[in-house]
Order: structure tokens, then sequence, then C-alpha cells
């Protein structure tokens, strides 16, 4: 029995796969804290994709068969010229959300700590950049302060910008089993459409296309009156607010209400419903960050949490739910072309704390090119060589 990883969405489902009589056997894991032996039918459904049919099952150069050491070595001879005509910044990696944490982190190891470029990005950047961002500027860190433990602990849950239940097919039956382990648990989803995630809500709100952020800045300024700021967790944690509350006062209820297109009583039972539960978790996924302002979106939902104290606990934050199955793990050991592991920066502190970890006087000190501009370069010739 072998314990594995499911490939497919953001919740990362654990399996455990065996072969009798020549034949796959696969189950959710149990022991799996993310889906405690759930599965979805993609999930249950992965047997089918490991035939050999159609496979690349061989290592090739130019179309012909080759073995793997005489593949790696024409790799490492390629990128070596290349590295002593043209230099580090003339090679990059472009890698995968699907990755398992430790292939990441050796491919960001070789990368930014032998090869000495910072060229290594992943299609985690063009899924996830704008949550990325808005945790970075809220906490100083891309750290999600929550867990899935904390949505079935929650007394009100707020599905955002996410058709959960098609998407993250596992967290949706976990909240939906919340709920009925705990009826006086409340479900709010927010979405121009109203899709399947909908039918286990109490409140659905199907705003304009592009309002959330005046939902949000809305819900801040309500928050100051009806007296739900946290004067001691802002004195504590948080800088900036006064700021914040002031760009949010012009957003009047009535305001909030003709911007999204919705009515005003609807905005006004919402923002009463958040104020009045303390356990509120706000999961929210691509319908927020994939917009040109995604990371403002972000920082709006953040901001009413910070505000209100109402994180750090059980039950409670907001919950950026990511769209592949460990683009978080590729985040954490650094595969991002503007980060080096730990979640740290390129600040020469950092730097020669990893240069030391890893025995190596190479480490890239300054960010890389991030996707889209490894692509370009590629474009231009700046890119000499991809992986």
């Amino acid at each position: 029995m072998t314990a594995t990883t499911c490939p497919y969405c953001g919740v990362g489902c654990g399996v455990l796969v065996s072969v009798e009589k020549g034949e796959y056997r696969l189950r959710g894991d149990p022991a799996h804290p993310s889906n405690h032996g759930r599965l979805c039918s993609k999930g249950a459904a992965l047997t089918d994709t490991l035939g050999l049919e159609g496979r690349l099952l061989t290592a090739r150069i130019q179309g012909q068969e080759a073995s793997w050491d005489e593949a790696l070595d024409q790799v490492a001879r390629g990128f070596c010229r290349i590295i002593d005509e043209h230099g580090p910044d003339a090679v990059a990696f472009y890698v995968s959300g699907q990755l398992l944490s430790e292939d990441y982190y050796v491919a960001n190891k070789l990368m930014k700590g032998f090869i000495g470029s910072a060229n290594i990005d992943t299609n985690s950047r063009l899924c996830m950049s704008s949550a990325v961002a808005g945790y970075k500027r809220a906490f100083g860190a891309d750290t999600v302060p929550c867990c899935y433990d904390d949505l079935e602990e929650a007394d009100l849950v707020i599905l955002t910008g996410s058709n959960t239940a098609w998407c993250h097919p596992v967290v949706f039956q976990r909240i939906s089993a919340a709920r009925k382990q705990r009826p006086q648990m409340r479900i709010v989803t927010i979405d121009p459409r109203r899709t399947a995630t909908a039918d286990i809500a109490d409140m659905h709100l199907g705003l304009n296309p592009g309002s959330d952020a005046a939902l949000f800045n809305g819900l801040l300024n309500y928050l100051v009156a009806a007296g739900q700021v946290d004067d001691a967790y802002l004195a504590a944690h948080v800088d900036g607010h006064e700021e914040a509350l002031a760009l949010a006062s012009q957003w009047s209820l009535a305001q909030v209400a003709h911007h999204c297109g919705l009515t005003e009583q609807a905005v006004s039972d919402f923002y009463a419903l958040f104020a009045s539960r303390q356990k509120v978790v706000s999961l929210y996924s691509q319908g927020i960050n994939q917009w040109s302002s995604g990371s403002d979106r972000v920082n709006s939902i953040i901001n009413c949490h910070l505000l209100s104290g109402r994180l750090g606990a059980a039950g409670m934050g907001p919950f950026s739910i990511t769209g592949q199955p460990n683009a978080m793990g590729g985040r954490e050991v650094g595969g991002l072309a503007n980060t080096l592991a730990a979640h740290m920066d390129f600040d020469d502190d950092a730097c020669d704390r990893v240069s030391r970890f890893w025995a190596s006087d190479r480490v890239a000190r300054v960010p890389g090119l991030k996707a889209l501009d490894i692509f370009s370069a590629l474009e231009s010739g700046k890119i000499k060589a991809l992986w």
C-alpha cells in the first residue's frame, strides 16, 4: 500500500494505492487531514489514468531513444555551455503546482543555490499570485492563517468567488457535513451566478461581476458603526487601519447596494450576519483572484478580519483556497522567482542564511524572472535554455 496525493484540485486529498493481481486499487486515506478518506469522482477514478498507452517511457534525444544517463548528461552539458557563455540568468526552470514539495525544493535549490539564478517560476504564479500578494501585504509573508478544520468549527462560512461544489468537492462535502452536525452554522455564497455551491447556503448574494471589493469595503465601514472594532488587536498587531477606514468610509449601505446590484436589505442582512458571529471563515478562490485588481479584492476581505480580530483562533480567518494540489507547498519551499525558501525575500540576511544552510556561495541574491517574463525572455532570446 502506497500513500500518495491526488494531483487534481487544490484540496490535495490523500489516497492509498495498492496493486492486487496486477490491477491498481485506490481508496481515500482516512488518516489524511485534507479529506479524512473522502474522494470526489475525479480522485476516485485516478486508476483510470495509470495505463502506459501513449506515454513516454524512455528518455529521447532529438527523437531517438536514449538512456537516462545519456539524456541527463546532454541536459547538463547544454546548461553548462550556456551558463559559461551567457551567465546563469540565460537559463530558467518553469515548474508545476502539481509537484511534490520535495521535488519543488530540489529544483529550487538547484536553480537558486547552485546555478545561481532565481529564474524559477511555476504555474502557481498564474493561479495564485493575487492571493500571495494580498497575504504578503497584510501579514508580511505568504502565509494562510487557516486550515480545513476551521471550516468545520466556524459559525459562519462565507464562500466568495468560489464554486466550491465543483472546484473543491471534498471541501464542499466537509462544509456540508459540518452544517448537518451543527445546524446553527450559517453559510453565505457570493457569486454573480447561483451555482451548485449555493444549494447549502442560507444566503446567496448575486452581486455584479467585479464588485466584491465594494461589498467588503462596505462591510469594513459597517463594522466600525456596529462597534465591531477590536481595538486591542489593532493596537497589538495592525498598522495602517486608519487609512483603510478612511477609504472605506465612502461606501455607505446605499452606495454598496447600487454598485453591487443588490438590495440594501440583502447587503444589510449580510453585514449583520457577519457582525453577529465571531467565528467567521471567508473562503475565496479564483473569482476573487483572477482580476487585474485581484490583490485589492483579497485585501478587502482580509481587512474585515483584521479590523474585527476575527483571525488567529480556531474557526476564523481569511482563507484562500488554491487551484492546484501543491501550489502552497511550492511557495513554502521557495518555488517562485521572487522568494527564497521558507517565505524569505532576497534581503542580505536571508541570502546569507540560505547560503550557509545549502553550503553554497552561488546563491541568487536578486529575484528572477516571473512566468510571463520568462515567456517574453524566451521570445527575445534572453533565455536560451528552459527546463
